[in-house]
């Protein structure tokens, strides 16, 4: 029997790309349980789970786990950001074991027959020098599904029967791949029939988070499924779905169990579901948090600042998010303005909903956001957000407040495009760490690597350079040299805001400098909290010193 190594990109205090309030490890782990269950369910196999929850876990554990098994395939399921749309694969770019391309072909083929149904873009079979793929001794293969920051992929991710079908498709493609045998009694391949178990449907949609909540305590995860029957809404609470009839029977008898009597099977598709009918508000959620003790400290500091707010609930691969709603207005303006409202007060997260997240208009960051400025973050709080995701990332902070003010370029931002650019300084690209390229300089795509720089800190100046060539039209300020090796082939000052640079730094990057000031913007939100906690300290401090 074959062993297959499923590992779900990021988790624990490693989110991956967040957008939104989405975070990439929630998506990452409902496809990978799928796959499991669909491999488990349908073929003579045994699949080892590098994580099963949502924990934190290294990559090199992650691959030693593979190792020391002496898997036949290791499977890497991840999802994408960074402004582009679509499906794409990868396996490493140096020697490797046998059969590993053929394998990437049949899976990458199979997965993409299902996405093409859905209107998916396929960004091809890649290879590159990632650390799960270039550290197994076996065949191994990373799939990036989608785009979690873009619109219509994100909707995808957010669609069950999508998550369901590329979950099988991933699934069909490692059996085909391996060439494993299907089980005595098991379903058809090519079979499209699903059956749905519902753990109860409700005309308030608060029962039915109620529902969910009391579900997840005890280690199921469930997500709702709004419908209209008989021209009246309903909730339903879907927990599962599955290509067999009697494993959907045997979890709603263990269902019934756990005390939910109303459990049931829903076969097929179901003309009924349909969005939700509350969706036609823009809401303002002003943070949305896995600690509900966080997001009521939310809620009472903003009724304190006079903006009154309350907590719902909602389900994202199948973990539970406390969402702290402050408005809901019927015009989108209106929305956007209580937005704008709460950032004096240090809310930086806040965004609005209308039953998917609501991407703000442009113009916020084209006027306002511009490369030319004064760093307002000191080098400490830029390294401190870096290593709260990547422990072992480089201190680079100082180098970027640095060069930022010897240009007058705003260091602190240039901070986040590197963490953009180089997935929180993992270098999970073409670009490798030894070259000391943290904005991708030179690296215009089809596995070119791009510059490469003597030391970190000449790296650091040379990405300041860049901007500033970008930026202004001023020679490079006295006393300093030319180390950007493209500062010659940029148009002088043809951008001077963060999304000007939208189509010329990255191609296409639509969605480029808004990528950007969105984590400039998770920067300042986790600064802001550490500041208040250091200020309650000291504050504790001159309390205890008049005692």
């Amino acid at each position: 029997m074959k062993t297959i190594v499923i590992d779900p990109g990021h988790g624990g205090t490693d989110p991956g790309a967040v957008y939104m309030g989405y975070q990439e490890k929630t998506f990452n782990l409902s496809i990978a349980l799928n796959v499991q269950r669909y491999l488990t369910q349908n073929y003579e196999a045994e699949v080892v789970m590098t994580r099963s929850s949502d924990q934190t876990v290294s990559l090199n554990r992650r691959t030693t786990l593979a190792n020391a098994g002496d898997a036949d395939f290791f499977l890497s399921i991840h999802n994408n950001a960074a402004g582009g749309r679509g499906f794409e694969s990868y396996i490493y770019n140096g020697s490797l074991a046998p059969d590993t391309q053929a394998y990437q072909s049949i899976i990458h083929t199979t997965v993409y027959q299902t996405a093409s149904k859905y209107g998916v873009s396929n960004r091809g079979m890649k290879r590159a020098d990632l650390f799960v793929t270039r550290t197994t001794d076996m065949s191994s293969l990373l799939l990036e599904i989608l785009f979690v920051d873009h619109p219509d992929d994100l909707a995808l991710l957010r669609n069950s029967s999508f998550i369901n079908d590329i979950s099988t498709a991933i699934g069909e493609g490692t059996a085909k791949a391996l060439q494993l045998p299907r089980l005595a009694g098991a379903a058809p391949s090519h079979t499209s029939t699903l059956y749905k178990v519902m753990a109860g449907a409700f005309r308030s949609r608060e029962n039915a988070e109620q529902r969910i909540e009391f579900l997840s305590q005890s280690g199921t995860a469930a997500f709702i499924v709004p419908a209209v029957i008989g021209g009246e809404a309903y909730y339903r609470v879907q927990t599962g779905a599955f290509s067999k009839e009697s494993h959907a029977k045997a979890q709603v008898e263990q269902l019934q169990k756990a005390g939910i009597a109303d459990a049931y099977i829903l076969t097929g598709s179901d003309s009924s579901e349909s969005p939700d009918p509350g969706n036609d508000l823009y809401r303002v959620i002003a943070g949305s948090f896995r600690d509900r003790n966080h997001a009521e400290k939310r809620v009472s500091s903003l009724t304190a600042a006079g903006f009154p707010s309350f907590i719902t609930t909602i389900e994202l691969g199948g973990l539970t998010y406390y969402r702290v709603q402050t408005g809901a207005f019927k015009e989108v303006k209106h929305a956007r303005a209580l937005v704008n409202q709460l950032k004096p007060y240090g809310i930086m997260d806040a965004f609005l909903w209308a039953g998917s997240p609501v991407p703000p208009p442009p113009e916020e960051t084209e006027d306002r956001w511009t490369i030319l400025g004064e760093s307002l973050m000191s080098g400490c709080q830029l390294d401190q957000f870096a290593r709260s995701v990547y422990p072992v990332a480089p201190e680079l902070g100082k180098y970027y407040v640095k060069y930022g003010n010897l240009y007058g370029i705003r260091g602190d931002i240039a901070f986040a495009q590197a963490v953009h650019e180089t997935n929180y300084f993992r270098f999970t690209g073409d670009v490798q760490r030894e070259q000391n390229n943290f904005a991708g300089i030179g690296a215009v795509g089809g596995g070119a690597a791009g510059a490469s720089f003597s030391t970190p800190e000449e790296g650091v100046h040379a990405q300041i350079q860049h901007l500033f060539a970008y930026a202004s039209t001023d020679a490079i300020p006295q006393g300093l040299t030319e180390v950007d090796p493209r500062f010659g082939l940029v148009t002088r000052g043809s951008a001077v805001t963060w999304s000007g640079l939208n189509g010329k730094w990255a191609v296409p990057g639509g969605q480029y400098g808004q990528l950007i000031l969105s984590i400039y913007e998770r920067i300042v939100v986790d600064t802001l909290e550490s500041i208040k906690t250091q200020q309650q300290s000291l504050q504790r401090i001159l309390e205890d010193s008049k005692e």
